[in-house]
């Protein structure tokens, strides 16, 4: 991730955090929806944009036919849509069991180079993830009509496409733990849900096997890493 998607998705954040502490000075207002938090379980559905990467860990290793030593990485932001579903359990007051199953479009850039010629190959991992994150949301009190939460938990996700990339391959299956922040807004008719969260891959998702490779020189790019992981960032907006 670079440093200024970095820096836009912390002001983001930032903004967030700071929308109840911009209105606590202010006097109570009607609140919109007042009722909405007491029903046992709540609904809704949602839409968004995130960053999908790949970190790669060389491995240094020299191909001992040609005498290339090749090196990856994630080099660009590939921003993609996000659509899904929420199912909310609401378990005491401040605190709630959360489903979102949902679909990710979109792609990873992968830059290969070899040092010593400086030649490049590049591959655009398009990526289609079906999946599913369970987690808890940790509510502040309401005031007026605001209120932040923070959230914690872990998603599965599948890639469709995964059996279609070329010089490197990544297993269908995926597991992430997931951590983010976000605020509700109670509007009028009904309830707007602006969420930023973190998604950290678990464990390395490089597929070493490639039997489907049909020219035998193409496998130097997979020998030439020795970790893949998956992570993602994503900025959803919840309707409910």
């Amino acid at each position: 991730m670079s440093k200024f998607l970095f820096l836009r998705l912390l002001a983001v954040a930032a903004a967030v955090c700071a929308l109840p502490a911009g209105v606590a000075a202010q006097e109570r207002r009607v609140q919109h929806k007042p009722f909405i938090d007491e029903r046992r379980f709540h609904y809704g559905f949602c839409i968004g944009l995130h960053d999908q990467g790949l970190s790669l860990a060389d491995n240094g290793r020299i191909d001992p036919a040609t005498g290339q030593q090749w090196m990856a990485e994630n080099d660009t932001q590939n921003f993609g849509f996000s659509v899904g579903v929420l199912g909310e359990w609401r378990l005491s007051r401040y605190l709630s069991f959360r489903l979102t199953p949902g679909l990710h479009f979109g792609s990873k850039h992968i830059q290969f180079v070899e040092r010593v010629s400086g030649q490049r190959q590049s591959q655009d991992m398009k990526s289609t993830y079906v999946g599913v994150s369970a987690g808890l949301k940790a509510a502040a009190p309401r005031f007026n009509n605001y209120r932040p939460y923070v959230l914690a938990g872990a998603g599965y996700m599948y890639d469709l496409t995964s059996g279609k990339h070329t010089l490197l391959r990544t297993k269908p299956s995926q597991l992430f733990v997931e951590t983010g922040l976000g605020c509700d807004l109670y509007l009028p008719f009904f309830k707007l849900i602006p969420e930023l969260k973190f998604c950290f891959g678990l464990g390395d998702v490089l597929q070493r096997r490639r039997p489907d490779l049909t020219d035998s020189s193409q496998l130097v790019y997979t020998q030439s890493v020795d970790r893949a992981v998956s992570h993602m960032v994503v900025l959803s907006f919840y309707f409910e």
